[in-house]
């Protein structure tokens, strides 16, 4: 009897063991699983720790279904846009790319590195914008046919340490074409040098759009820089049902536009993953920003912005609040409502170069802990260090080593309470 008491409360340990901690995810950098049939399927990650069929991929773009992509895309597809993704590289050679990307520039390792994407994450932020929609696997883009000019300013820890770097890299890709930037990163500290960059941008007729940033790798929940900056079309995330925020997303009163920001399914290469965070949806947003530019050549950037702004779905408290900012997205809204030409950036202040609106103006006080330090003991900024250091604003999916701890702790509670009632049986039959 007492065994069989004791088999159960051990069964009933196990049984809610698996049922916190779930299945375990292979960590970002775990090798990926790599499928044996179809030479269209290259190496595939599932963070759910199963592998995952190009179909499977494909059938889980719910973010198109939810902008409403095949309607937009009656109307627009991107051809002709360029769309600079600036970030940590970009995997040209990668099925759903191929094609897709321009010679690009590499600022952090000029003379070459480990393949044109080290980390993975600039190779997902194009697939978003641009992967190919010609066939029926793999991940599409909500623009499939812009095309992606690369630029690599994240080195292989998804890092920058200045952001200088950024600013030239925003300057070159003003200067080779760019209709549309994207920049999925950011940090807590302000950069004159940045700023006078975007202005750049701004005065050439180009539209940029940034991710607000995760609460996970900031220290602060302010929304990050380059987001803040004036004229800059700031994108928080969005929950599944598109109508709750993201509870890892930080927003706040510079929030312009929403946009999905997990449960993705990325382009990486030599497979795929699942992910999370504003760098994702930052570009859906971009590549909103694509197709207006697309089915309207003559456009401001000024009006494009405006367009973006005028016709998201509004969502929280009527008008615009520090939460959604305007709303989600609406590609054909975008596309399709009569807004009026208002000839200028109504996200800018118009304001000199280097001068911040929200907040105050960039290099002003202190040095700022990094916005991707949170919780990382190998990264460290120093106090009197006068550059400040960011990351990008994503991650693979998964909260297994919480979940684990979660459970762990559980066994331990409910092995202790199996023992305690065990020995009071024992105790009784005495």
């Amino acid at each position: 009897m007492t065994r069989r008491i004791a088999g159960r409360a051990l069964l009933g340990v196990a049984a809610t063991v698996a049922g916190v901690a779930g299945p375990l995810a292979p960590p970002a950098h775990a090798a990926p699983v790599r499928p044996v049939t179809a030479p269209r399927e290259p190496a595939g990650v599932a963070t759910l720790g199963s592998p995952v069929r190009m179909d499977q991929v494909r059938d889980d773009q719910w973010q198109l279904d939810a902008l409403h992509a095949k309607e937009a895309w009656r109307l627009s597809t991107g051809r002709g846009v360029v769309v600079a993704v600036i970030d940590s590289g970009v995997d040209g050679s990668h099925p759903d790319l191929a094609g897709q990307v321009l010679p690009g520039l590499d600022l952090v390792a000029p003379g070459g590195s480990e393949g044109p994407d080290p980390v993975g994450h600039g190779t997902t932020v194009a697939g978003l914008i641009a992967g190919r929609n010609d066939d029926d696997r793999g991940v599409v883009g909500l623009a499939p046919d812009a095309k992606i000019l690369p630029v690599r300013v994240l080195d292989d820890q998804n890092r920058y340490d200045d952001a200088l770097i950024v600013a030239k890299g925003v300057r070159w890709a003003v200067d080779n074409g760019a209709r549309v930037i994207n920049l999925s990163l950011g940090g807590g500290g302000d950069s004159p040098a940045l700023a006078a960059a975007l202005d750049y941008a701004f005065a050439k007729d180009v539209v940029v759009v940034a991710c607000t940033g995760n609460l996970a790798t900031s220290a602060s929940a302010k929304v990050w820089y380059p987001a803040r900056e004036p004229g800059v079309i700031a994108v928080a995330g969005l929950a599944r049902n598109v109508t709750d925020l993201w509870s890892g997303s930080i927003t706040g009163h510079e929030t312009v536009l929403t946009a999905p920001a997990t449960g993705l399914h990325g382009a990486r290469p030599d497979g795929y993953w699942r992910v999370q965070g504003t760098s994702f949806a930052s570009p859906l947003v971009a590549a909103s920003a694509a197709l207006v530019r697309s089915r309207y050549p003559q456009m401001s950037a000024g009006d494009v912005v405006n367009r973006l702004v005028s016709t998201a779905k509004d969502l929280g408290p009527t008008g615009r609040d520090d939460r959604f900012g305007y709303g989600l997205v609406d590609p054909v809204a975008a596309l399709t409502a009569d807004v009026p030409s208002v000839g200028r950036n109504p996200l800018d202040d118009n304001a000199a170069p280097g001068v911040v609106g929200f907040g105050p103006a960039p290099g002003s006080g202190d040095a700022r802990a990094a916005a991707g330090q949170g919780g990382d003991p190998f990264y460290t900024v120093p106090r009197q260090q006068t550059k400040w250091a960011a990351r990008a604003a994503g991650e693979a999916t998964g909260d297994a080593p919480d979940r684990l701890w979660t459970a762990l702790a559980l066994l331990v509670a409910l092995v202790t309470g199996a023992a305690l009632v065990v020995r009071r049986i024992r105790h009784a039959r005495r």
